[in-house]
């Protein structure tokens, strides 16, 4: 594996329980070995990654997978605080949203997102994209060290 790694640490950050279930349904069908926590808020998800609260033992994670649209701290709140924390910022945040919105791309690269999908509709176009995204990520990237 490019990374260096036997196993690849992504938080998905997602409030849709199917999108969830669909995401790592996706990336269990590959053949890398990876580690998938979920956080279903913004909230959540920076505690995660700060590891505060009932995540103060969370390993950090080598890629995240965030959603725009989320409760308590939405997806833009996220991507600008973990790209401004000097410990975050060099985690991979990949957008992986609903929203096809001039706005919100042009938005998600000025706040420095890596890449930005829009999930597609049909499960076999979703499942390919999340396949495709765990290729690239995972096989031809170097991630950097956690």
């Amino acid at each position: 594996m490019k990374n260096g790694a036997s196993e690849v640490h992504i938080l998905l950050v997602e409030d849709n329980p199917g999108d969830v279930r669909l995401t790592i349904e996706a990336l269990r069908d590959g053949r890398i070995s990876n580690q998938v926590s979920v956080a279903h808020d913004g909230e959540e998800a920076l505690d995660f990654l700060r590891r505060r609260g009932k995540h103060a033992d969370a390993g950090r994670p080598h890629l995240v997978l965030l959603d725009l649209n989320l409760p308590k701290k939405d997806g833009r709140e996220v991507l600008q605080e973990v790209k401004a924390d000097s410990e975050l910022h060099r985690i991979p945040v990949i957008v992986l949203t609903t929203s096809s919105a001039d706005q919100d791309v042009l938005l998600s690269y000025d706040l420095h997102a890596n890449c930005y999908i829009k999930k597609p509709i049909e499960y076999h176009d979703f499942m390919d994209a999340i396949r495709g995204l765990e290729n690239f990520w995972t096989k031809i990237v170097r991630l950097p060290p956690v």
